[in-house]
């Protein structure tokens, strides 16, 4: 065994297992570290209190003088909890999370110094921060942006450290993060659903979108992942034979949680309730060594925030239980890949799930109303949804392995269908008492006994309705969800608004009453929406050519589907929902474009490295084996040896072909490459997905042979056998 791998593998048997006791109830533990609504209570002032609670519920600006109370009282909390520095905690366009940590520490005259925290420095920060991805929208040397206070998502303590939930904008106010954009798409969700929805409850002030994340992940022994260079620098595995046992049994997933993984999930999960992140599900995964985590919905806002905290709470715990926990879509070629699947559903103040039915036809109407609505959406703006979830990882997983393709389609399940092609035949125009009775009787109330009974899944659809939320399967494990939440509801507040005033218009001008207003344009919308509708399987050829035929996209990779950013459509409906300036939705495609590019040219470079002084080296030292071999049986046996010898000079060849052809494939790789960092932007992400990934697979397919055929003990790199299957 090479020396590399018996390292790893000898430090894994030295080591002593961490053992995690779970401490007190679990709602008694919710939140400790979260300076919430009993928090709040506890240490501000009543003026202090409503100020803050106006500020979350009705988006009233704070007062500076109320901003000091406020920044006082947290600074109390939190030091009392032992906190020694603040942070305001933000969501740059790496799509990770940034920090920068002050203490509450001053100096004063004589010599003395002083806990301090104000409310300049609770609501604002200027960060040095140049160094973000900001897609032009400043110079480097306009280094300024500011962090402003988001009263929404409650402020945390994370180690010693007060975390204040921020977005991050420009000097000349263009947002440079994911929670801006979020924040500005569900105002305007807010507002065109309440508007809706006043049609049914005059009662409706104010309408939630919900999000209900699903984050997949595998854990690799931080031993045997820091012995592969590839796991290292690009989060995957680049090359590595697949084992014979993978996941062909199905005898992983939702099997028995393996007791070390058990105590990383129990001491994650006591970490989570002690930020008030609500995780309620952990399961084993369908591939080795592959697991999943959910919460129970929250509001979006608060979701996102949450799931990026989780991520990197997870990264941190895993260390501590001598895990590598890999978040890429696709860390190994042959099995499952993972995903984030956001399950996302609208709400109102009034305690009503919008896409859920209810006792009354007047419900059922309202379901199908926000249903119908959501779907028309997704189909007019499907390019921008594929776009949303677009990025070098998840190309790897799109359409493979369970997971949905890049055409983006909506599943609704067959009896669902069946009701939306009764209302397609509705008629048009005034309903005569007796059309009514039976639409509302005959077909609209059967949904909820429909919904019941309901328990189709397609598992291959990007985006399926699933009894009260849609879900949208194609988000990848590595995304941060605020990209693709704000595309959904961006694109479904652009949708209701529309509905409102066609509604209105037939109201107001063609005498018709609401509820015949709302089937007639609901009608139509069925009409103008059954192309994203699909219920088969969307792994085939068949639908390929039938999206096709309907005039479905499907933009296969990120730099093809990356383009819908920019289009005129995407840009104006943005800008009409207030959601990004046409500056911020083309910085965004830049950096997008740019992290592609960068991914993969990381990749390439890492590739190309360990062929070469990995894998080559190897293959030589076990070929000059071969060949002593060979001239011994040639002393033994004479001029005859050839017979005995045969197999040995055959796999001599085959290694010196495999050695030729990795060279000369990773030298023409690096020729593309060169001419490809010529370029830019888009030009430069085509290069590099068209002319430099394509020979990814024609390097590693010869490197993987090499190790089926070099003496195990010789192979430098940990492999797959090793890696999925050490608990």
């Amino acid at each position: 065994m090479s020396k590399i791998r018996f390292n790893a593998l000898g430090e894994i048997l030295n080591r002593k297992p961490v053992r995690i006791e779970e401490t007190g109830k679990r709602s008694e533990m919710f939140g400790v570290n979260v300076f919430n609504e009993d928090a709040m209570r506890q240490y501000l002032t009543k003026d202090a209190y409503k100020s803050v609670q106006d500020a979350i519920f009705k988006g009233v600006k704070i007062d500076r003088k109320i901003a000091d109370q406020v920044a006082a009282s947290m600074k109390d909390w939190a030091m009392s909890k032992g906190a020694t520095h603040y942070t305001h905690w933000f969501q740059p366009l790496t799509g990770a999370t940034a920090e920068k940590h002050d203490a509450f520490f001053e100096t004063i005259e004589g010599g003395r110094a002083v806990e301090k925290f104000d409310g300049g420095q609770l609501v604002q920060q200027e960060p040095d921060a140049s160094s973000f991805p900001n897609g032009g929208i400043r110079n480097t040397f306009e280094a300024r942006g500011y962090t402003a206070w988001d009263p929404t998502s409650a402020a945390f303590i994370y180690g010693t450290t007060l975390c204040i939930p921020t977005i991050f904008v420009a000097y000349t106010g263009e947002a440079l993060d994911n929670k801006a954009p979020l924040l500005r798409a569900l105002q305007a969700m807010d507002q065109a659903a309440t508007a809706v929805a006043k049609y049914f409850d005059k009662n409706v002030s104010k309408v939630n979108a919900t999000l209900g994340w699903e984050q997949e992940y595998f854990l690799i022994d931080s031993a045997l992942a820091a012995s592969r260079p590839d796991i290292t620098l690009t989060g995957r595995t680049l090359l590595g034979h697949s084992p014979a046992k993978g996941q062909q049994l199905d005898d992983h997933y939702f099997g028995s949680i393996p007791n070390r993984v058990m105590s990383f999930m129990r001491d994650l999960e006591q970490e989570c309730m002690l930020l008030g992140i609500p995780v309620k599900t952990r399961h084993n995964e369908v591939a080795p060594n592959q697991f999943e985590l959910a919460p129970i919905f929250e509001e979006a806002n608060l979701a996102v925030d949450h799931n990026s905290l989780l991520m990197d709470v997870m990264e941190k715990v895993s260390k501590r239980h001598h895990y590598k926990v890999l978040f890429h879509e696709k860390p190994f070629a042959g099995i499952n890949g993972s995903g984030k699947h956001n399950n996302w559903s609208l709400s109102t103040d009034t305690g009503v799930n919008l896409l859920s039915p209810g006792k009354t036809p007047m419900k059922n109407l309202q379901f199908l109303t926000f249903f119908v609505n959501t779907i028309k959406a997704v189909c007019d703006y499907e390019e921008l949804v594929r776009a949303s979830i677009a990025s070098a990882s998840n190309d790897h997983r799109l359409g493979a392995n369970e997971a949905p393709p890049a055409i983006i389609s909506v599943f609704i399940g067959s009896q669902l269908s069946a009701v939306l092609d009764e209302l397609e035949n509705v008629t048009k125009g005034k309903l005569s008492p007796e059309e009514k009775t039976d639409l509302k009787l005959n077909i609209v109330g059967k949904i909820p006994e429909i919904l019941l009974d309901n328990t189709d899944r397609n598992r291959t659809s990007p985006f399926a309705f699933t009894g009260n939320k849609f879900e949208l399967r194609a988000v990848g494990s590595w995304s941060n969800c605020a990209g693709p939440m704000t595309v959904l509801n961006t694109i479904v507040a652009k949708q209701l608004k529309e509905f409102k005033k066609e509604v209105d218009v037939l109201v107001d001008k063609k005498n018709l009453k609401k509820d015949e207003a709302v089937f007639n344009i609901l009608r139509e919308y069925i009409k103008a929406s059954k192309k994203i509708r699909f219920e088969g399987d969307g792994y085939g050829d068949a639908w390929q050519k039938e999206a096709k035929k309907r005039g479905l996209s499907n933009n296969k990779t990120t730099p093809e589907a990356l383009k819908a950013q920019i289009s005129k459509e995407a840009i104006a409906l943005f800008e009409e929902m207030e959601v990004m300036s046409k500056v911020e939705v083309e910085a965004r495609h830049e950096i997008e474009l740019d992290e592609y590019t960068l991914r993969i040219q990381i990749e390439s470079r890492t590739l190309g490295d360990i062929a070469r002084n990995h894998v080559i080296p190897t293959a030589i030292r076990y070929q000059n084996t071969l060949i002593e071999n060979v001239k011994g049986l040639k002393e033994i046996f004479g001029n005859n040896f050839t017979k005995q010898a045969s197999e040995q000079i055959d796999l001599i060849e085959k290694i010196s072909n495999h050695i030729a052809e990795i060279n000369s494939k990773v030298n023409s790789m690096i020729n593309e490459r060169k001419k490809a960092n010529k370029l830019e932007g888009q030009k430069a992400a085509d290069a590099y997905c068209n002319k430099i990934k394509p020979f990814f697979d024609d390097i590693r397919y010869h490197c993987d042979k090499l190790e089926m055929m070099i003496d195990d003990e010789l192979w430098p790199l940990i492999k797959y056998r090793e890696m999925l299957f050490f608990k």
